[in-house]
Parts: structure tokens; C-alpha cells; sequence
């Protein structure tokens, strides 16, 4: 691997945790959204490489699994992260500890690089997402469930739209 993907994969953790970008702030751009595939899987330009990112700690409802019915609040996850990364839009990723998941997905914490805005977090806190969290990738994590919790409360998203708890 070469150029920013390299850089990418061969880094341990990349900051974001420590270094946060406060919002509002443009951040340097490593990528360019190409399309949103559902509320937590985009695929992006990457040094002129296309790659299928999943977004560290969340989880959004299923719209795309095969074999699977499109789940409560899915649609509106997917309608979500795509108003927030429309396809041009650039972006930094931000590596945790491991590179990729089973499904060769390149895992990130996604910020966009107009406004430093935290894409994982964002969504988790408009109650598009809940925490997921699969150790050792956990830097946000207390900032992911305090974001779900905050949503559950104020009853947003997903929260007040499906019959069961998303959380459990």
C-alpha cells in the first residue's frame, strides 16, 4: 500500500481521540466520499483507491443485509448519513486499533473535513445509531453511550420510532 491508504493502515490509533478537531474547524481531508451504502457503511477515494468504510462503534438499522428485512428506523439511518456525507464530500478518517473487519472494511471514525464535524458521533446523537463497540477499537466509546443515552432520554430517532429497544 502507498500514499495516504498506506499511512492509514500502518498507523496504530491516529489521535483523533486526544487531538480532537473541536467542531466548526476545518480538519485536513484523506478521502472523498463516493456514496453512502447504509447508515454506517460508506465508500470513499482514498489516493485514488476506492474503499468501503464502516464507521467504528455504531450501529445503524439493516436496510441492505441479504437475506434480511429492512429494520425499524433503517431508511431513515441510511437518509441520514447520506444528507450528511453527500457524495464530493471530503472527509478524514481516523484509524482505531484494528485496520479492517471480517468483511475487508476499512474501519474509521469519520470526520467531515469541511466543519470538523464527527459523523459516528453526530449520528449516534440524532438517534440514528447505537453504540457498538468490538474491542480493541474503543476511544470513543464513553462518548458514544453517553450520546445514546442522551437521545433514548429525549426520546430522538430511532428512539421514539420502533416498537422494541434498539439497544437490547
Amino acid at each position: 500500500m502507498t500514499g495516504v491508504l498506506g499511512a492509514l493502515v500502518a498507523s496504530g490509533c491516529s489521535g483523533l481521540a486526544a487531538d480532537r478537531t473541536p467542531p466548526s474547524t476545518v480538519v485536513d481531508t484523506n478521502a472523498v466520499v463516493e456514496r453512502v451504502v447504509d447508515g454506517d457503511t460508506v465508500v470513499v477515494d482514498v489516493d485514488g483507491r476506492r474503499e468501503t468504510v464502516r464507521l467504528i462503534g455504531i450501529d445503524t438499522p439493516e436496510t441492505v443485509r441479504p437475506g434480511s428485512p429492512v429494520e425499524c428506523f433503517g431508511p431513515e439511518a441510511s437518509a441520514a448519513t447520506k444528507e450528511l456525507l453527500p457524495a464530493g464530500t471530503p472527509v478524514r478518517l481516523e484509524r482505531d486499533v484494528e485496520a479492517r473487519d471480517d468483511y475487508d472494511r476499512l474501519l474509521v471514525y469519520l470526520v467531515r473535513a469541511t466543519d470538523g464535524l464527527f459523523v459516528n458521533l453526530e449520528l449516534v446523537r440524532a438517534g440514528y445509531a447505537t453504540p457498538l463497540t468490538f474491542p480493541p477499537n474503543v476511544a470513543h466509546v464513553d462518548e458514544f453511550v453517553a450520546a445514546a443515552a442522551e437521545a433514548r432520554d429525549a426520546g430522538r430517532g430511532l428512539w421514539s420510532g420502533c416498537a422494541t429497544d434498539p439497544a437490547g
